[in-house]
């Protein structure tokens, strides 16, 4: 028998039926979609139902939800605006972000396929602090320990720490660093500059000898540089050849950590040669 049309249900503007709720997993994508529109700024309904593409009645209803659950604030005369409820959650997800726990399947990952040496770094009362470090398979052995502290000048992982330094906080750490530099201040910040470029930063056999380092920086949600990687190795293992290619799965690792910490890469790709 065939329904005639005064006894089909009558839909919303969103196609659903007239007074029923969406799906739940549809109401869970559309309470995304309004906090993702909030979090640009304050927003009032007419324009929050605009952006979503919804009507007012759906996304009044959605956008109450977020409020009684204190995901949104309402701002009389100014609109929507994110709650504190994200601000305690946000926290939560900092602290559950520790480093070198989200650092350290990366690090045996890379050490693995390599077979060479990994560490893990922050800046720490000017100098290079490891927390961590990976072991590689080759019959050689890197003194670098946890818990020490070694320059910024002369370490692969130092100078990833500060590529995002000026020309001026460069020169002042070369100067004022203790001990003699193999390499003069014009070459040392003519290697900073292409190291910033390229995002990721060398040591050739200046902090040890025979001993060469590939490293690179980690950024938070901020694009702030909170960390570092590098990869250490005999230099009869990382000659000028597999130093150019090995940057680049260096780059990729710090690059996939920092995804992790909420970075977001924004530049355009690049060359990792060194």
């Amino acid at each position: 028998m065939r329904t005639s049309a005064s006894t089909q249900p009558k839909v919303d503007g969103d196609g659903q039926p007239d007074g029923r709720a969406p799906s739940g997993s549809q109401t869970l994508l559309r309470g995304l979609d309004v906090l993702e529109a909030v979090a640009e700024g304050p927003v009032g309904l007419p324009e929050l139902a605009a952006r979503l593409e919804l009507t007012r009645s759906t996304t009044h209803r959605l956008a109450a939800a977020l409020v009684d659950r204190r995901y949104l604030n309402f701002v009389p005369r100014e609109g929507y605006t994110l709650g504190p409820k994200l601000l305690e959650l946000g926290f939560h997800a900092q602290q559950q972000k520790d480093l070198p726990r989200v650092a350290r399947p990366y690090l045996e990952a890379l050490a693995a396929s390599t077979e060479d040496t990994v560490h893990l770094g922050v800046l720490d009362k000017g100098r290079a602090l490891y927390l961590d470090k990976i072991p590689g398979r080759r019959r050689i052995e890197i003194s670098s320990r946890v818990g020490e502290r070694q320059p910024l000048r002369s370490t692969g992982l130092g100078k990833a720490l500060i590529l995002d330094q000026d020309e001026r906080g460069w020169v002042e750490l070369y100067d004022g660093e203790e001990g003699t530099c193999s390499v003069s201040r014009d070459d040392w910040l003519g290697r900073m500059r292409d190291y910033a470029r390229k995002g990721h930063a060398f040591d050739l056999e200046e902090n040890e000898d025979r001993i060469r380092c590939i490293a690179a920086p980690l950024r938070d949600v901020s694009g702030r540089i909170v960390g570092a990687i590098s990869l250490s190795s005999a230099a009869q293992y990382l000659d000028d050849g597999r130093m150019k290619e090995i940057a680049v799965d260096v780059r990729a690792t710090a690059d996939a950590i920092s995804r992790e910490l909420g970075w977001v890469d924004s530049r355009s790709t690049g060359s990792a040669e060194g």
